[in-house]
Formats: C-alpha cells, sequence, structure tokens
C-alpha cells in the first residue's frame, strides 16, 4: 500500500519530545482543577454574592427558597417597604412583587419594550411620569400601589387580574408564575418568617452608599431602627436592612436574639429573646 499513510503513522513519527510535553501538560491542568474545586467547595473564597429567602416548613403555596443577586434583593427590600410605609395590605405587596419579577426580574431597568424603564417597566407615554422618575424605585413603587389600590375589588383578584388591571401587558398569565416566590419574599419582608432572608460573599464598601435613616424614612416612614421592638416590625425591618445590606455596608444586624453577619451569611443565636434590634456597618466602631 505504497503512499497511503495508516493512522497509527503519524504519532508513529511524533518527535520524541511530544510525549513528556503533552503529560506534563494534563498535570498543569489536574492541578489547576483541584485548586478551583478546593477554592470553590472549601474557602468559598470565589462564591458569587447571592441572597435568599426561605420559606418556613409545610407552607403550601410557597416557593421553598427563593435566590437571587444582592440588587434583586435590595429592590424586593424597597417595593416591600414602600408597601408598608402606605399600609398596604399583605396580599398588594405580594401582587407588586409578583409584578416587579415578571417585568423586570427585580431590576431597575434603564430601557424596555418600547418606553418602558424601571422595576414595573412603566411607560412615560401613557402617564406613569418622567424617566427620572420612574427609574427611582421608591417613586416607581409607590405609583404602582397608588394604580392597584384605586382599582374597584382588586383585593378579591387573583394575581394575574389585579396586576394586568394595572399594567396592560400583553402576557397577563405571567404574573401568576411569580406568585409562589413573591409570597415567600412577602412573608420575610412582613416580618411573618423570622430569620427567612439572609445575603453571603457580600462585597461591602466603607464609607456606605446611602444613609440608613435616609433611606429608612423615605421607604419605611420610620427611622428608629434600633431599640426595642415588635416581633413582627422587628423582624421585618430586620430582613429590609439585611435586604439593603450591600447598599447600606451592613455587616451585622442583630434582632430578638439572633443575629446575621456578612462574614456567614446566615442567622445565628447570639444572645437572649430580648425584642432588641440593633445593625452595625463597615468601617463604624
Amino acid at each position: 500500500m505504497t503512499g497511503t499513510t495508516r493512522p497509527g503513522d503519524l504519532w508513529a513519527r511524533r518527535p520524541r519530545w511530544l510525549l513528556p510535553v503533552a503529560l506534563g501538560v494534563v498535570v498543569v491542568l489536574a492541578i489547576v482543577g483541584i485548586i478551583v474545586a478546593v477554592v470553590n467547595g472549601v474557602s468559598g473564597v470565589i462564591a458569587s454574592p447571592q441572597c435568599t429567602v426561605t420559606a418556613p416548613p409545610n407552607s403550601p403555596g410557597l416557593r421553598a427558597s427563593w435566590s437571587g443577586s444582592p440588587e434583586q434583593m435590595d429592590n424586593a427590600a424597597t417595593i416591600a417597604g414602600v408597601g408598608r410605609k402606605l399600609g398596604a395590605p399583605d396580599r398588594a405587596i405580594t401582587i407588586a412583587l409578583s409584578t416587579a419579577i415578571q417585568e423586570s426580574g427585580l431590576a431597575n431597568l434603564s430601557g424596555g419594550d418600547r418606553d418602558s424603564v424601571g422595576l414595573f417597566q412603566q411607560r412615560p407615554s401613557q402617564g406613569w411620569g418622567t424617566v427620572a422618575q420612574l427609574t427611582d424605585t421608591v417613586t416607581a413603587t409607590t405609583k404602582f400601589y397608588d394604580a392597584l389600590l384605586a382599582i374597584p375589588g382588586w383585593s378579591t383578584m387573583d394575581v394575574t387580574q389585579a396586576a394586568q388591571q394595572v399594567q396592560r401587558s400583553g402576557y397577563p398569565e405571567a404574573y401568576a408564575d411569580h406568585e409562589p416566590e413573591a409570597r415567600t419574599l412577602a412573608l420575610a419582608f412582613l416580618g411573618q418568617a423570622p430569620g427567612a432572608l439572609t445575603c453571603s460573599a457580600l462585597s461591602l464598601s466603607a464609607p456606605p452608599q446611602e444613609s440608613v435613616v435616609k433611606l429608612a424614612s423615605s421607604e419605611l416612614g420610620n427611622a428608629r431602627l434600633s431599640g426595642r421592638q415588635e416581633p413582627a416590625a422587628g423582624w421585618s425591618i430586620a430582613s429590609w436592612l439585611v435586604g439593603h445590606s450591600t447598599r447600606l455596608a451592613l455587616d451585622r444586624v442583630t434582632y430578638d436574639g439572633q443575629t446575621w453577619t456578612a462574614a456567614s451569611g446566615a442567622w445565628a443565636p447570639t444572645g437572649p429573646a430580648d425584642g432588641m434590634l440593633a445593625l452595625h456597618r463597615v468601617g463604624t466602631p
């Protein structure tokens, strides 16, 4: 078979140095893989920042847990906080969260379909307000609640009907898809599921981006965030603080003898159940 090269001939003609080099590359790659696995699995050094809300056991109709970025949880905290400030019923807060999850994925978007912007993808051309107003999360959220609560019989509607009355979406059925996670988020932010919200692997900077007092006054209508609190209010504020922990550079929140730390990313008992709320910011004594 003159002139024909068999498959094994090419490897047989390889330079003698090629095999050791190839084996060396394999060994180096294997070592790198082991190092990456150790860093990821053991030390968590390169873990991504994440916030998780967990429903109480045996909670039908709720999402068992839902995780998102610190930005998403920050916006969820705003939606729930503004709802509490306005005295909106729990159901309205669930509807608002469901709507924002569907419309923007809980992101304050600078654009969208046609001239839609913000958490709720509201359109200036439909009279919702200016772009500046609708990309201000507190203003946009307030406008959503005002529109929802003005609808006759909204509280007897399902999520899809109520949200659609406000949004006039081309995909109205999608709102109901997010009701389970919205209800789980609402439970945490309303203080009905103690310690349900955690955030981990956060990147906290000092000085903080914003004043705690200013943000609390804007979103909660209440700047008294320390001292004795009633259980539901205390856990509601504690969850709101953890949700805003990146923006406010909070590395520790304590309520009723339980403490969340940014270092651990979890709540743990640290003292007696005394109903006291306290917080700590990076770079402060």
